[in-house]
């Protein structure tokens, strides 16, 4: 049976040739140019690195997804590195409204449907991005009633070609219901799964749906997390029949000590000093796509190797053809999840047999793994391997390698002058938001964990606060994630200790409104919540307090400030050893011993609620 091919992968930024913001990819941003710029080629650029096939975007929903806060606004303009990409939605958190004060978006399913499909129309018509796959929000179950209505509010608006995935979680119970519904089925165009191990059900090869893995990967990514990759590439078809395989994430740019640190393909998580680092599950992933193209087929004889490892077989059905095989051990190629049964695998010789109107001759390029020597070597082009007249060649394998052969010729391993070499976040930091005209709503360096915090511009003030920072998300979206009951954004290097942070504040929220800077915070991301620091607050009802966490239960310090709404107020809190200090508009307002709290973290901004209000002048001095 043929089987259509596409590969890979998630992650959404802005900018230059970039396509959308995400978490994941919050601070690649923020690089400059022309290292935004190299680091987007090494992902998308065909014939170069990654070269990847399919972009999987997040639709945010100012929630907390794992690793940070995605915004629902779109931010989207077509790349110009791949023109014609393949670009699935999915959304994974949903603004509080669409909820109506409920954490589950399908009791109103014509409003989500309605919220959906005007994302999609929004892309097209303000972005000219095609969307052409649209995925189910499933952390707990789907819910059929909502994607009959979805498929039926995309049809009525003109979007037949627009494709459902469903249900982006596991293979059952979707695919016993789209066996047992025949509207389903006709709504459903895609089953994906998230980390299926390689392996599907019956039921789902049953359905004669496409197979998608439409999550996974999620692994530190060193010479074992390229492994993993290497390993799941090829077996997710050949255990599994899945035609596509979408890696959480694509790209690292997010502060390592936040939760998955260095899980993407490749990192980027300095745009203070330039540094980036093209790690081998880049090169792995060339071995496929840079041989492939969407619309590519595997045939029947792809299959495991007698002594371990798998190979696959594909073709333009033109006359192209590439074979890609791997010979990873397990305990170099273990992802994150689920676990992998034991195997073996062990040096062998292999010949393949080739029928049809094949070339004689065929490219080799070849990657291997050594981690005995740590003389590890990746899409490394060999001499060119000849077919014999009965059509077969031979190859000696050795293990942990991967070998792509194939008639396509316009592979390369692309590569750049070296980036600028790494360095900790600046010790001494300053912004006074004074941008009139961002490429980007969020301020460089700032991580937001919940909550959205975006420039603004207050035209009706013409003082010195006409531009700020704002916290703009009101309401508790609609979330799998167990986000803070407060919002939050973090900064700076984790390790820092002993510092001083100031920023002005303005709370927009008469009597129950309050606002905190922060350091020393331990935790971000699905943790946030429960967040240990020194916070420093003040309330729109004249009182201040100092606790050693974010949900307030440890209190230091407190008592009256004299703080109210809609008045700048200039908050400091400095940090030395065991002894923190705090002041208000330039007075000592309090001091404390902090034995209690973390010894370092991130510096922090944030609210004592979902609501308004802003932050200016922000400046740290560590030591």
């Amino acid at each position: 049976m043929l089987e259509n091919c596409w590969f890979l992968c998630t992650f959404l930024v802005k900018g230059r040739h970039l396509l959308v913001t995400s978490a994941t990819s919050r601070l690649l941003v923020n690089y400059d140019e022309p290292y935004r710029g190299r680091i987007l080629d090494y992902l998308f650029k065909p014939s170069f690195g990654a070269s990847l096939h399919i972009l999987k975007v997040e639709i945010g929903g100012d929630a907390q997804s794992t690793g940070g806060t995605p915004i629902s606004p779109l931010l989207v303009r077509p790349s110009l590195i791949h023109p014609v990409i393949p670009t699935p939605g999915l959304p994974w958190a949903f603004p509080g409204w669409v909820g109506r004060g409920k954490n589950w978006p399908y009791n109103f399913p014509d409003v989500t449907a309605s919220y959906v499909v005007s994302w999609v129309i929004g892309a097209k018509q303000h972005h000219d991005l095609d969307i052409n796959y649209i995925g189910i929000w499933n952390e707990r179950s789907f819910d059929s009633t909502y994607i009959k209505l979805l498929r039926y509010t995309l049809d009525k608006n003109g979007l037949e070609n627009v494709k459902i995935i469903a249900s982006d979680n596991l293979w059952e119970p979707i695919t016993l219901y789209v066996l047992r519904d025949g509207e389903l089925s006709d709504a459903v165009d895609v089953l994906g799964a998230h980390y299926p191990g390689t392996t599907t059900v019956m039921d789902a090869l049953q359905t004669e749906k496409k197979l998608w893995s439409s999550e996974d990967y999620s692994t530190f990514n060193n010479e074992v997390g390229g492994g993993c990759w290497a390993r799941i590439l090829n077996q997710n078809y050949v255990n599994g029949r899945m035609t596509a395989t979408i890696s959480w994430n694509l790209v690292a740019s997010y502060y390592e000590m936040l939760p998955f640190g260095r899980d993407g393909l490749m990192t980027a998580e300095e745009p203070w000093s330039g540094n980036y680092v093209v790690e081998s599950p880049i090169w792995i992933t060339a071995h496929t796509t840079q041989f492939t193209q969407p619309g590519w087929v595997y045939l029947q004889t792809v299959g495991h190797l007698m002594q371990g490892g798998s190979y696959v077989a594909l073709t333009d059905q033109k006359g192209n053809l590439t074979i890609v095989i791997e010979t990873m051990t397990h305990d170099h190629s273990e992802c994150i999840r689920p676990p992998l049964p034991p195997y073996k695998v062990v040096p062998q010789n292999v010949t393949f047999y080739l029928k049809g109107s094949f070339v004689s001759t065929m490219e080799v390029w070849r990657s291997k793994f050594d981690f005995t020597t740590k003389k590890s070597f990746f899409f490394q082009k060999q001499d060119p391997l000849k077919v014999l007249f009965d059509g077969s060649f031979t190859l000696n394998l050795d293990v942990d390698e991967v070998y792509t052969l194939s008639t396509i010729t316009t592979a390369q391993k692309g590569s750049y002058p070296d980036p600028p070499p790494s360095a900790p976040f600046p010790k001494t930091y300053k912004d006074d938001f004074n941008v009139g005209n961002p490429y980007f709503s969020e301020a460089p360096d700032f991580a937001d964990q919940t909550g959205v915090f975006e420039y603004f511009i207050n035209l009706t003030d013409p003082g010195p606060h006409v531009f700020t920072l704002r916290q703009v998300v009101v309401e508790r979206p609609v979330t799998w994630e167990a986000d803070a009951d407060q919002t939050i954004s973090v900064l700076g290097d984790y390790s820092w200790q002993n510092l001083t942070v100031t920023s002005d504040v303005y709370i927009e929220t008469v009597k129950t409104g309050g606002v905190f800077i922060g350091a020393r915070v331990d935790q971000g991301g699905g943790s946030v919540r429960s967040a240990k620091g020194i916070f420093f607050w003040v309330f729109a009802d004249g009182t201040y307090k100092v606790t050693g966490d974010l949900q307030k239960t440890n209190v230091l310090a407190e008592g009256p400030s004299g703080t109210r709404a809609h008045v700048w107020h200039t908050l400091c809190l400095t940090i030395k050893g065991d002894y923190a200090s705090g002041t208000l508009n330039g007075s000592p307002l309090w001091n404390t011993t902090v034995t209690a709290v973390p010894n370092n973290g991130w510096v922090a901004i944030g609210t004592s609620s979902f609501e308004l209000a802003q932050f200016d002048n922000f400046s740290v001095e560590a030591q």
